[in-house]
This record gives structure tokens, C-alpha cells and sequence, in this order.
């Protein structure tokens, strides 16, 4: 083994055999794994959430009792919407899918476009909170080196996912319990300390509303508190996680994602809910330079030896946190990269898996975007979240109305309760719908404007590489139904002389094309083989790793396919073989097999086509995958000869 694979496998792990049929079950995630992995992103929004909604409220602060109540509400009728959506889609997809399946792929386009800088976001604006609250505990003189400090830990993340999703979360696990935990008890013990006020909180709160409703009217007091609730969105983002990502949860998948969203609106309720609850009782004043939970929390604990202490692990837990949302995008957003992938609106390598089973080019891509966010923004955090805050309720919105039109398509074939589940769906759109227009308007010109740019980039990104496709696509069916050959009285099978001439032909997915290799082959080398060998590579991607059902789909396909050219063989008296192999990578596949080959006949030449295109650049390179001259470059390492057969498109 090369020194290289050695540190590879040293940083990343052991490869994963994707057809054990234990695999699945190791790399599965349990209600429990879900929940710390996947929301992480919305606890951690109670670190600046409820503050912006508090804050909003100007000298109304009892306003926040609405704010707390709605807040708790809302969690719960997002996370039972959400319920739907795993219910329907179990595959995974969660808002893409929904919109591109229920209102149109274009429509799904915009959802998933929204997905993707949503969660680079939630990448950027996670690892610069988190590099903020550490570095406001260091002196002053470090700050020149926060920006390099978030580099590296996007780095550190980008390492960790590598290894799999699930090792990642649990090295990041204690972080996680450890902050809800510390929080739980200071939020209990803080309500507890107040008791008697928490009594007074509710008659307080409705006496200040009928002196403002009758000082000002109560439109402007109804104005206020929609505009501090909508202020607080950020508090819901990471909900939507769980359903993008329903197809790596431990079976049964249903069951187990609705546990997920059950813990996640259970503990993100109660902190955020709980944090404006002691914003009420204790009434904090901004200080320059802390966030309003740590002024809240420094009042509950105390100048005491303890209570600092205990307040330096409280904020260190917080900023240990957001680094554990950080995660979040990386865990939820190659998901939808490899979904969108799969419908055409990415490049086809977003939907392949790396020996751990990981989609490692998601990964590289969103911690590419996200630095480039990052050192755009030069680690800004109020930038960030302004950005961060209105892309996720587009989702939220387009899910939830999805969600409404499949209930309201179903009315005859559906469960009695048709009709509540799509008053509900239709009042958690209002909701999300609501939200999304006070943020987008609210924050247009402090920076909203650049997420809708930066979001209608991603689509006409992805219109255009549709659009490639799509053409690609119509011309490969139209070679593909040209030079299918019939098969019309195919032989016995004519066994092969290794020691005689051999061509060993490398199939791919299209018969058209292998076919024109196999052809050109016998034109330019007439009677010369006696042997032909075909080789094919069964890749496992994103798609066909969502069951032992789809892997034999795949198994079954790549035969079938190979079967087709032994027939053709065969009913021409040609001497034929095939192997088939199966794994992650196409061009490793396909070297073990050129490697096994050789060794049986020691007379062969490998060929391929490569097809190329009237506008050949590195847009084409990047949208296909040039396996053909990867794979001659490693078979002439290995001394062999592939000879690549140009074939225009």
C-alpha cells in the first residue's frame, strides 16, 4: 500500500464493503444519534434567537410572555408538519423532494436551491458564533487570528464528516449533552429562583397590553409583537434536517425519524422558551460585548468562585455548540445535493459515495462555499445571520403548501382526518409563509437582498445544468436506439483461448455506446481478436445505497446489460466473456478488473469510447466524469494498454 492510501485510510478510516448487509445498520442512525446530529443547528439557535425577538420588543418586554408561548407553539406545529413529510417521503428528499414531487420540479428547484445556501450558511454563521464566544473569553490581542481559527475548524469538520456521519456525531456528542443539559438545569433553577414573580408574569403581561392597546391601539401593539416573533425565526432553522435526510435513520425509518422530531421539538421548546422566560424574570440589560444569555446567566449564578466557573462552562458549552450545528450543514446538506443530483440539477459526482459511504464531493463543495461566505464576510456574524435567517423559511413554506395540496388531492383516498391534516398543514404554512415575508422585508436592505441573489445564482446555475443534460441526455437515447443491435438467434456460449488476441471492451450504463466501441473494435482490427471480454462496473451512489432491494436492482441492471453484448457475441460465433464489478469508485472497480484480466490473457487491449462534445471545456469535465482518461492513466502505470476511441456527441 502507498504511503499516500496509508495516511488516507490513517485520517479517514477503513473502506466500507457496501454490500454487507450488516452496513446499512452500521452507518444508520438511532432516534438518539439523529437528534444530536441533526438539532444541533436549532438548539443552537437559542443562543441568538430569543435575544433578537427579547430585544425587538424595546421597553414592552412583557410582550415576550407571547413570544414564548408562540415560540414553543410554533416548534411543535412545524415538527408535526414535518411528521408528514417523513410519513411520505421516507426515502429521504424531506423539502426538496416534497416541492418537486407535489408542486413541480421547478418548484423543487427553488426549494432545494434555498436548502443548499441554507445550510453553507448555517455552516459559516455557526463556526463564526462559535469563534466569536471563544474568542470574547481571550484577550484582545488574539482577535487577528479568529478568521484563520474559523478556517481551520471548517477544516476540522470537513475531516470528521469524512470518516461517516455517525463519527462524527459521536465525537461531537459530549458537547452536545453537555449543553443541554447545563442549560435545562440553569433555566429550571432560574424560573425556580423567581417563583413568586413567574405568578405576576401573567397578570403584568395582560395589564402592559391594555395600557399600550390603549395608548397606542392594538394594531401597533399586534404590529410589534409579530415583528419581535417573526425577529426570532432563526430559533426554528434545523427542523426541516431530519426529513432531508429520513433515508440514513435506523429502520424502521418512519418511526424513527418521528422520534427525532419529537426530541428535537421537546428540548428546543423548552430552551428557547425557557431563555425568554428568564429574560422576564430577571430582566437583563444589554452589555457591550455579551450576548443577553450570558448577562442572564451571570445574574442567575452569582459573583462567586462556583458561579464564574460555572458560567465560563455554560458559554464555553454554547460556543461548543454552534460548532456542533457547523455539522449539521455538512451532515444535512450533501443529502440534497445528491437528491437534486439524481433529478439532473447537479453534476452526477454529487450523488457518488467515498469508500466510508459518505458523499465526499457534497462535503469538499459545501466547506468550499462556506469558506468562501466566510472570508467574504470576513467571519461577520451579523451579516451572516441576516443571510442565514430566510432561505430556510422558503423551505419551511414550500413544504408545508405542499403538504396542503397532496392532502387536499387525497380527500377521497386518504384517512378520515383528511380534512384536520390539511386545516393543519394549511395553518403551518400561514405560519411559515408569515414569517418568511416579515424577515425577507424586515432585513431586505441590511442584507436580505444578497440571499435572494445568491439563492436565484444557485437556480440559474442549476437551470443551465438541467438544460445540458437534458440535450445530453436526448442524443445519448437516439445513439443508444441506433446502434442497438438485435438479438435474434444467439448461439451456445463459445469458450475462449487465452493465449489468442483478445479485446476487452468497458461497458458502461449506455448500450449505444459500448456498442459503437465494440464496432469501431472489429472495423479497425479485422478477424484479428478471437477473444472479446467485457468489463462493466456496478457503482454504488446515493441512490442504490437505500436498501439491499436497490443494491440488487443495480447488481441485476449492470448484468443484464452485460448479458445483452454476449448474446450479440454469441449469435455471431465470437468467443465472448464478462465481468462485472461493484463498488463505490468506477475507475478502482474497473483497474481490479483490467489487473484480474491480464493475468488470464496475457495477449489483450483494452478499449473505451470517450465521447466528446461540439463545446468540449471544463464546464463538460466537471458535469461528466472522464473515466475513460483517468482509467488509461492508471492501466499505464500498470504497463496495459487502453486504447480510447473518440466518439462525437
Amino acid at each position: 500500500m502507498s504511503l499516500i492510501k496509508r495516511i488516507k485510510q490513517l485520517i479517514i478510516g477503513h473502506p466500507l464493503n457496501p454490500f454487507n448487509p450488516q452496513i446499512l445498520r452500521h452507518v444508520s442512525l438511532i432516534a438518539f444519534f439523529a437528534w444530536v446530529g441533526l438539532g444541533a443547528d436549532g438548539l443552537s439557535s437559542s443562543c441568538y434567537g430569543p435575544e433578537e425577538a427579547y430585544i425587538a420588543l424595546g421597553p414592552h418586554t412583557h410582550f415576550a410572555l407571547y413570544i414564548a408561548i408562540a415560540t414553543a407553539i410554533t416548534v411543535f406545529v412545524i415538527a408535526v408538519g414535518y411528521n408528514q413529510v417523513i410519513e411520505l417521503f421516507p426515502s429521504g428528499g424531506g423539502g426538496y423532494k416534497v416541492a418537486s414531487q407535489l408542486l413541480g420540479a421547478h418548484v423543487g428547484l427553488v426549494s432545494g436551491a434555498a436548502l443548499i445556501v441554507d445550510y453553507a450558511l448555517t455552516i459559516a454563521v455557526s463556526t463564526a458564533s462559535s469563534m466569536d464566544a471563544i474568542f470574547s473569553l481571550l484577550p484582545s490581542d488574539f482577535l487577528a487570528y479568529k478568521l484563520l481559527a474559523e478556517v481551520g475548524l471548517i477544516f476540522l469538520l470537513l475531516i470528521l464528516n469524512m470518516r461517516g456521519m455517525k463519527e462524527s456525531i459521536k465525537i461531537l456528542m459530549p458537547i452536545f449533552l453537555g449543553f443541554f443539559i447545563i442549560h435545562i438545569i440553569l433555566i429550571g433553577y432560574g424560573i425556580g429562583a423567581h417563583h413568586k414573580g413567574l405568578m405576576l408574569i401573567i397578570p403584568q403581561t395582560i395589564e402592559e397590553t391594555r395600557n399600550t392597546i390603549a395608548a397606542v391601539g392594538w394594531v401597533p401593539v399586534l404590529a410589534l409583537t409579530l415583528h419581535a416573533y417573526s425577529l426570532g425565526s432563526g430559533t426554528y432553522t434545523g427542523l426541516e434536517a431530519v426529513s432531508n435526510n429520513v433515508n440514513r435513520l435506523r429502520e424502521p425509518r418512519v418511526v424513527t425519524g418521528k422520534w427525532t422530531m419529537l426530541y428535537m421539538a421537546i428540548s428546543l421548546s423548552a430552551v428557547a422558551a425557557g431563555i425568554i422566560l428568564l429574560y422576564l424574570l430577571w430582566a437583563p440589560k444589554p452589555v457591550p460585548g455579551e450576548t443577553l444569555n450570558a448577562v442572564v446567566f451571570h445574574s442567575i449564578l452569582g459573583n462567586s468562585k462556583f458561579g464564574e466557573m460555572t458560567l465560563l462552562i455554560t458559554l464555553l458549552l454554547e460556543a461548543g455548540l454552534l460548532f456542533v450545528a457547523a455539522n449539521t450543514g455538512f451532515l444535512a446538506g450533501p443529502s440534497v445535493l445528491a437528491n437534486m443530483a439524481i433529478d439532473g440539477w447537479m453534476p452526477n459526482r454529487f450523488r457518488h459515495l467515498s469508500t466510508r459511504l459518505v458523499i465526499q464531493n457534497g462535503l469538499i463543495l459545501f466547506g468550499i462555499f462556506a469558506l468562501g461566505i466566510l472570508l467574504w464576510c470576513r467571519g461577520k456574524v451579523s451579516l451572516l445571520v441576516v443571510l442565514y435567517s430566510i432561505n430556510v423559511f422558503v423551505t419551511f413554506s414550500l413544504s408545508l403548501f405542499g403538504m396542503c395540496v397532496y392532502w387536499a388531492r387525497h380527500r377521497t383516498k386518504a384517512s378520515p382526518r383528511w380534512l384536520w391534516r390539511l386545516l393543519f398543514s394549511f395553518f403551518a404554512f400561514c405560519i411559515t409563509s408569515s414569517i418568511l415575508c416579515v424577515t425577507l422585508i424586515s432585513k431586505f436592505q441590511s442584507g436580505g437582498w444578497l440571499t435572494v441573489v445568491v439563492t436565484c445564482t444557485v437556480i440559474f446555475i442549476c437551470l443551465l445544468i438541467k438544460r445540458h443534460y437534458r440535450n445530453f441526455s436526448k442524443k445519448l437515447n437516439q445513439l443508444d436506439a441506433q446502434l442497438k443491435q438485435p438479438i435474434v438467434h444467439p448461439l451456445n456460449p463459445i469458450p475462449v483461448d487465452p493465449q489468442q488476441p483478445t479485446a476487452v471492451i468497458l461497458v458502461g450504463k449506455s448500450q449505444g455506446v459500448a456498442m459503437h466501441t465494440l464496432l469501431n473494435v472489429i472495423r479497425m482490427f479485422p478477424r484479428h481478436f478471437k477473444n472479446f471480454v467485457f468489463l462493466s462496473a456496478g457503482i454504488v451512489d446515493v441512490e442504490s445505497f437505500a436498501g439491499q432491494e436497490e443494491l440488487e436492482k443495480m447488481r441485476s441492471k449492470v448484468n443484464e446489460n452485460l448479458q445483452y453484448f454476449l448474446d450479440y457475441c454469441h449469435q455471431y460465433g465470437i468467443a465472448a466473456e464478462a465481468y462485472a464489478g461493484f463498488g463505490t469508485d468506477t475507475v478502482e472497480e474497473l483497474s481490479k478488473l483490467a489487473e484480474e484480466i491480464s493475468k488470464k490473457y496475457s495477449n489483450c487491449i483494452f478499449f473505451s469510447s470517450k465521447l466528446i462534445f461540439d463545446k468540449d471545456n471544463w464546464v463538460t469535465r466537471i458535469l461528466h466524469n472522464e473515466t475513460p482518461l483517468t482509467l488509461q492513466r492508471n492501466l499505464h502505470l500498470q504497463g496495459k494498454e487502453l486504447v480510447i476511441l473518440p466518439m462525437r456527441i
